[in-house]
Parts: structure tokens; sequence; C-alpha cells
């Protein structure tokens, strides 16, 4: 993990961090979702470049240690699109494989849409390609407290995040999300972090060092920009 070097790439006016390992010919873009960072992806970074891939995961704008847009209201998917772009374009990499997981699927499908040219394969993790402006999950058969419903409400997701700590929040959202369960607030006054357990263990993929990682690095980007890209 040591071996990973850091540095700072500019897109469209805005400093973005990149992590990269290995020097192999051909080059691997991981896109990661909320609530993450280019650190959940550091054990297939590790994989990649063992293989001979040079492995690259980033910070999308706004998250980790990457700088926010400055019209955050204006911001959109296409917006995450020329960060892969512009990433690609910085390290010298003409055609990659793309791997994204959440919203980072989402973008990998629009960047293979918009430039196919660049775009060796991808390979997605929880979301299923939809072309633009079409639905293939069936919202309406969802109950009314499903935490996706709640968290594009206009500054329902800031204010129940905002009664915690940032360490607390992250850990919550992991435990909440590590299971197979729904997330669902069973009265309209209940929301989605107290549905979380404060007693339960951290699950053995998740480390007490981790959590400190991903805490101090939300400390560092707050949460606003990383709620209205998935949740706007």
């Amino acid at each position: 993990m040591e071996q990973i070097e850091h540095k700072y790439v500019e897109v469209s006016g805005l400093k973005l961090h990149v992590a990269e390992l290995g020097t192999g010919p051909k080059a691997v873009l991981f896109l990661h979702g909320f609530p993450e960072i280019w650190y959940s992806w550091r054990h297939q970074m590790v994989a990649a470049a063992a293989t001979g891939y040079r492995a690259i995961a980033f910070d999308f704008r706004g998250y980790g240690l990457s700088q926010h847009p400055p019209e955050l209201e204006k911001a959109s998917f296409f917006d995450l699109v020329a960060d892969v772009i512009g990433v690609m374009d910085s390290l010298g990499i003409s055609k990659a494989f793309l791997v994204g997981k959440d919203f980072g699927a989402s973008t990998a499908f629009l960047v293979v849409g918009l430039h196919p040219e660049r775009v060796s394969g991808v390979i997605t993790l929880g979301i299923p390609f939809m072309p633009p402006g079409v639905s293939v999950i069936p919202f309406h058969l969802l109950p009314k407290g499903f935490y996706l419903f709640r968290w594009q409400e206009a500054g329902r997701a800031e204010a129940d995040f905002g009664r915690f700590d940032v360490k607390t929040v992250i850990r919550n959202i992991y435990m909440l999300f590590c299971g197979s369960e729904l997330q669902v607030a069973s009265t309209d006054d209940q929301e989605i972090l107290d549905l979380a357990d404060p007693s339960a263990p951290l699950p053995p993929w998740f480390t007490e060092e981790d959590l400190n990682l991903y805490s101090s690095l939300y400390k560092n980007s707050g949460f606003r920009t990383a709620l209205h890209f998935p949740y706007s």
C-alpha cells in the first residue's frame, strides 16, 4: 500500500487528487461512489498492478482531497465525466478500462456513451446500465421511507448527518449498508441514520484504521458535494 503514489492534476480549473500504482501498458481507472474515496479501491489497485496494469483511483470533485466545484447547484454527472477524461488526459492515457461502483458506475456508463474511443471495457458494481433519462428500477414499488427518497429531499440528509460527528456518520452508513436489508425509515419523523445500531461491531473488512482514514478525509471535504451527485 505504501507504494501507491499520490499527486494532483488540474481538471476544469479544479485540483483533483489521484492515486496511482503500476506501470503497465494498459490502464484501469477505478471510480468510487458514496460514501467512498480513492481509498476504497486500494486492494483492487494492488491486484491490478500486480497483473501488469497501471492502476489509478482518484477522488471525484468535492470528495476526499479534491477541490469542490465553485457552483455546486450547477454541477451534474457530465462534470464527473469531465473528471474522468481530464484525469486520463493529464496522465497521458488514451484508453482505459473503467471500474465503477454506485454513482461511479453511472459515470462509467456516461463516459462510454460520450467517449467510446477512450474506453477499453467497463466493469460496474451496484448499478445496472440505464440510458440517460430511463430507469429500469421500479422505484414505485419501494416504501416511502426508503433511504434514497429521504436523502433526495432538499436538506434532509444534511440535517440527518449534522446531528453527529463525521466519524459517527461514516460508521453508521457503512454499518447500515453492509447488510442485505433495505434501509427504510418506519415513520415520517425517523431519520435513516437512526436505523444504525451504535453497539454493533465493525465488520472484519472495515477496520478502525479504515474508519479513521475515511473520517479524516470527509472532515476535509464535508458532505455537501458528496450528497449532491448521487442524490440531487
